[in-house]
């Protein structure tokens, strides 16, 4: 019945929105009254949307100008009815995408850039990592708002249990680790997630990605991303993991294995903070561990930034941008952001923004150390639509299905697809 409801709710809301939307939309001009622009958020509706609400109704209260229709648009939906409604111009005046959208909403001309703008007027204070992947062909089409990377969350006293004094720094290490928590607790000692976003650290680490965007070449089944690869092979097939879990609920079931103790260390992002520090396991939020994801054969180590932008809408007139550029630049200031980190957990894109109170969260400070270790995701439309052919032929590799190199020359050829200009291996 709930979900009924929602369906018919957010219906009901996107007939509202639409009279609100684009160039030929508002209920509100200069000579008429306030403009009225539409905002889809795309955050958690349960445990990050209320807050996001009630920010936009202080917007609101701050500058009686503009009033903003709010609609929180489920995540999993967002992009294609972002693309499906800037096609017909009906899109929102703003929209929270995901940093991976940007450049191929840019690309097809959605976005206004926000260079010289309201908008960007604190570009200088934001991470120059998320303001560059907020980039597309040399022009910002994105307001940084919050932002994430993977890093090794652990159990420290499960640690501690097994004589563990600090957390691994490269997979070895942590396949040692992982063997000696079983051995000693009973518990399994890592917990892999077979999604093609979660293996990335493995080809960061061999020194590598899915492709190289200077020589518009195809190298996610390079010798080095094979080894990347095998490398995470061997690791979830040693002594102390728990078994690769492939069903549809096996994030659900890891996340619930590490918050309540029976699984000592995961890969994972700073979106789960608020739910791991509800588990029985941190009921002493100290006992949280967040380090680096390990290293690889080169020394090196790293993981995917990703988090979200507040974008504009191509298609609004002049009165609605120039009043969705001042609602992005509230929305993604150092106070809103503070507020913002210390209601939902999530990591602030600014460094002034990261005050006692939002560090006191052992969650944020932990990842805020880890971010300097973050990689931008390549200015390529097409990049993150890479992650499910990974996904899919990864967990084929994983369970033995097929050879490491047959998986990765499959996402290869899924790669040609999208990027017919750029080379193969």
């Amino acid at each position: 019945m709930r979900r009924g409801i929602a369906a018919v709710a957010l219906a009901a809301a996107f007939t509202v929105s639409a009279s609100a939307c684009g160039s030929g939309g508002g209920s509100g001009s200069a000579a008429s009254g306030p403009v009225t622009i539409t905002w889809w958020d795309t955050s958690d509706a349960t445990n990050e949307a209320p807050v996001f609400k009630a920010l936009a109704a202080d917007f609101e209260k701050a500058n009686p100008d503009v009033k903003v229709t709010y609609v929180n648009v489920p995540f999993a939906d967002a992009q294609s009815k972002f693309q499906t409604a800037a096609g017909s111009k009906g899109a929102p005046d703003v929209l929270r995408a995901d940093v991976g959208w940007t450049a191929g909403f840019a690309q097809s001309g959605f976005l206004a850039p926000l260079d010289a703008t309201a908008a960007a007027t604190d570009a200088a204070a934001f991470q120059p990592s998320l303001v560059q992947q907020a980039k597309y062909d040399g022009k910002l089409y994105g307001v940084p708002q919050v932002t994430d990377t993977l890093a090794l969350m652990y159990n420290k006293d499960l640690f501690a249990k097994a004589g563990i004094t600090a957390a691994p720094k490269t997979w070895d290490e942590l396949k040692a680790d992982a063997a000696l928590v079983k051995e000693k607790t009973g518990v399994d000692g890592f917990a892999f997630n077979p999604q093609g976003y979660y293996a990335m650290p493995f080809l960061y680490g061999e020194g590598t990605d899915m492709l190289d965007t200077a020589a518009k070449k195809i190298t996610v089944n390079s010798p080095a991303a094979a080894k990347g690869i095998d490398t995470l092979k061997a690791l979830v097939a040693s002594p102390g993991m728990a078994k690769l879990d492939t069903t549809s609920n096996g994030y659900a079931n890891i996340m619930d294995a590490f918050d309540n103790g029976k699984v000592a260390a995961i890969i994972q992002g700073p979106w789960e903070n608020a739910n791991v520090l509800k588990g029985a396991a941190f009921t002493d939020k100290a006992n949280l561990g967040i380090a680096t994801v390990p290293a690889g054969s080169t020394g090196k180590s790293g993981a995917p930034l990703g988090g979200h932008n507040l974008v504009a809408y191509a298609g609004s007139d002049a009165a609605h941008l120039a009043a969705a550029q001042k609602f992005i630049a509230f929305m993604t200031s150092a106070q809103t952001q503070t507020t913002t980190a210390a209601k939902n957990g999530t990591l602030p894109t600014r460094g002034d923004a990261y005050t006692a109170e939002v560090n006191a969260n052992p969650g944020i400070a932990g990842y805020q150390t880890v971010l300097p270790s973050g990689r931008p995701r390549p200015p390529v439309a097409q990049y993150s639509s890479l992650y499910d052919p990974l996904g899919t032929d990864l967990i084929k590799i994983l369970s033995g299905q097929e050879s490491t190199q047959a998986g990765l020359d499959n996402v290869a050829a899924a790669a040609r697809k999208l990027l017919p200009d750029y080379a193969a291996q």
